[in-house]
């Protein structure tokens, strides 16, 4: 019996040349060790959903735990090891949580923000991975304590860095004419993938803040730095047309160039918060934000990076349709106190006419 395995595809096919019966004969040893440890995440959930006896076999937690650590590197730290046993299934439950792209319905609404239960997530950790064409550049894992006024009162703000910290990489420093340096941008923003999962530990539950790939890749023509946009839209729990109506997660790479001028060193990495008006948000507004996005449902929407980018570039859209809105409210009010002094200019100057 000849057994085809397609990855790609929603269930397991069976080619039967001798009239042997289906993959369900196999031993489950078989089909667990030779099989399914060779599949992704999204796969190995559909795979599940084939057959009872497949889907008996794809929860086994040794499974998730390899495609996590494999897909995120940062995830085999012992702490975040320790936080994601205690989510409702494990690995498994941690995946479902954190591969989708940010796609959150609410189950409250918006205008209530709920700035009474930021007692439950007295800290959130961040897990955080880089890449290069399917190389790891760094993986890091830090810890955020909220329940500070500092924090809630300050602009939000996670760095992954120390100030002199420096990350060597094998990327290519973009140094040509300005033709050049836009190919190369473009090519970096399809060759680099970063991850950023923030994880509430005490509610059990991730999500990823990466658009995946780079919204943008600028290199900055003095310095020669090069920095990398990543992002993610959140509802911000405003009112419609407001400033607070949707918020990007920001995430920002800089790289500066290594002293013989050829490769990049990644010297900071940060996470922002930021309104429709590129107002930087408070850590007591980002929390409210980030625990609301925790606690909503995930969509997969199909390829990742695509509908980042692509959500990215309709949030700024409106943005910049608020900006033009905004513009031309200014104006008519513009005219309108031009309007109103001239005429009092003119009624003075009748004043002082008739009674001189």
């Amino acid at each position: 019996m000849d057994i085809a395995i397609i990855p790609s595809s929603t269930s397991l096919s069976t080619v039967h040349h001798d009239g042997a019966t289906s993959i369900s004969t196999l031993h489950s040893d078989i089909i667990q060790i030779h099989i399914l440890t060779r599949l992704d995440g999204p796969t190995l959930a559909s795979v599940g959903c084939a057959s009872a006896q497949l889907n008996s076999l794809y929860t086994e937690e040794t499974l998730w735990t390899n495609i996590c650590h494999s897909t995120w590197p940062s995830t085999s730290s012992p702490r975040v090891r320790q936080v994601i046993a205690d989510f409702h299934g494990a690995h498994r439950s941690f995946f479902a949580d954190s591969f989708p792209l940010i796609t959150t319905t609410y189950n409250s609404s918006p205008s209530n923000p709920g700035t009474d239960d930021l007692h439950r997530t007295p800290e959130f950790i961040s897990a955080v991975d880089f890449h290069y064409r399917g190389e790891l550049i760094f993986s890091k894992v830090v810890v955020t304590e909220t329940s500070s006024g500092w924090f809630r009162c300050s602009p939000f703000r996670v760095d992954l860095l120390h100030p002199k910290d420096i990350v060597p990489t094998r990327i290519p420093y973009p140094n040509g004419n300005e033709i050049d340096d836009e190919t190369a941008c473009r090519n970096l923003a399809e060759e680099l993938t970063l991850s950023w999962i923030v994880i509430d530990p005490m509610g059990s539950r991730a999500i990823n803040l990466s658009s995946h790939k780079p919204v943008s890749v600028q290199r900055h023509w003095l310095s020669g730095e090069v920095r990398v946009g990543f992002a993610s839209v959140l509802e911000g729990g405003g009112d419609k047309g407001s400033s607070t109506e949707s918020v990007t997660c920001d995430v920002v790479v800089t790289c500066g160039v290594s002293q013989g001028r050829e490769l990049l060193q990644v010297r900071e990495v940060c996470l922002t918060v930021e309104d429709m008006d590129g107002r930087h948000m408070k850590g007591k507004e980002s929390l409210v934000i980030l625990r609301k996005a925790l606690e909503g449902k995930r969509v997969n929407s199909g390829r990742r990076e695509m509908g980042g980018r692509k959500r990215y570039e309709e949030y700024l859209e409106r943005k910049m349709r608020r900006i033009e809105r905004k513009v031309r409210t200014e104006g008519t009010l513009d005219i309108l106190s031009a309007s109103l002094l001239g005429v009092s200019a003119v009624f003075c100057i009748f004043w002082v006419i008739m009674f001189k």
